[in-house]
């Protein structure tokens, strides 16, 4: 393993596991995590460059964990239990599931010079007045982990929301966090990407229906050194869009989805091919059940900021 005082860490949980603890390491190396009556732990999809579908990232998601499931992973563990926390304890599961990512990702030599793409949830943005990402800096540094390849994906906000996106990225950038954004349409993402407010833009596969107006956005994207990526991706002739818009003008976007890789607790990659139309439905269904969510942390290091 690559990073030392992570490797202490790991054992240390491994050796204390069973202790009441809310995070430990389980026979398989893997770290799993604590909330309420829950165990939860990590999945990665993939996240490649259309222009020759290398991988550039992955993203963690947070998935429920039952010893007899019968499959990998479980359900989206924020599908499970948002709706019945308060916003104190969505909170404390942001941060729990941020720590849970942050090992099982660089625990695993994949990861190495990889970025990490990691949902924070619109109930801590409210509740942490200040310093974002303070905490969670606080404890890559004790773990001596790259800071620079962590990017925080921020939730979609209203346009009356935008001074909120505006001081926590500047927050989020202060501790020395990229950042990324989902967005709810292609005019809204090439407003954001004018404005040059963050990092990244994320744009669901769905709303590109408007070939001339997705082209438009990935030249604007181009200019103003905003990578795009668009995500669920499932629609091959979507894909064939960017494909060839990219690859005539040598514009990159990046792309995530079924279409491609299917969320797991491994970083290992086979060569890229693309899905068939009912494995990537099938896949997609799943991942409705454990739908994009949020992830983050807790230890005793982490209650205090964001």
């Amino acid at each position: 393993m690559a990073y030392p005082a992570l490797k202490k860490y790991i054992t240390h949980l491994y050796t204390t596991r069973g202790n009441n603890t809310n995070i430990w390491i389980n026979n398989d190396g893997q770290a799993q995590g604590r909330y309420f009556n829950s165990t939860l732990t990590s999945a990665f999809q993939v996240i490649r460059s259309s222009l020759d579908l290398q991988i550039v990232g992955y993203q963690g998601l947070a998935r429920s964990y039952t010893p007899d499931q019968q499959s990998e992973l479980g359900l989206s563990l924020w599908r499970l239990l948002e709706h019945g926390a308060s916003d104190d304890e969505s909170v404390e599961l942001d941060r729990l599931c941020r720590l849970v990512h942050t090992i099982n990702f660089y625990r695993q030599p994949q990861a190495f010079g990889q970025d990490l793409y990691l949902n924070v949830h619109a109930r801590l943005l409210a509740a942490i007045q200040h310093n974002h990402g303070a905490a969670f800096r606080q404890v890559l540094d004790k773990l001596e982990l790259p800071h620079q390849h962590i990017v925080l994906e921020l939730p979609a906000s209203s346009a009356n929301q935008r001074w909120l996106l505006k001081h926590v990225s500047d927050n989020y950038r202060h501790n020395g966090f990229r950042i990324a954004v989902n967005v709810n349409s292609i005019a809204e993402a090439a407003e954001l990407v004018q404005r040059q407010l963050v990092h990244a833009i994320k744009l669901d596969a769905g709303l590109c229906n408007d070939d001339y107006a997705l082209t438009k956005l990935i030249s604007l994207a181009g200019d103003h050194n905003t990578t795009l990526i668009v995500k669920r991706l499932e629609q091959d002739t979507t894909f064939r869009v960017i494909e060839e818009f990219t690859q005539s003008g040598k514009q990159e976007v990046y792309v995530q989805g079924y279409l491609f890789d299917k969320p797991g607790a491994s970083l290992f990659s086979y060569p890229v091919k693309r899905a068939g139309k009912s494995n990537c439905k099938k896949w997609c269904n799943q991942e409705q059940e454990a739908s994009d969510t949020n992830e983050k942390t807790h230890s005793a290091q982490y209650r205090t900021g964001a």
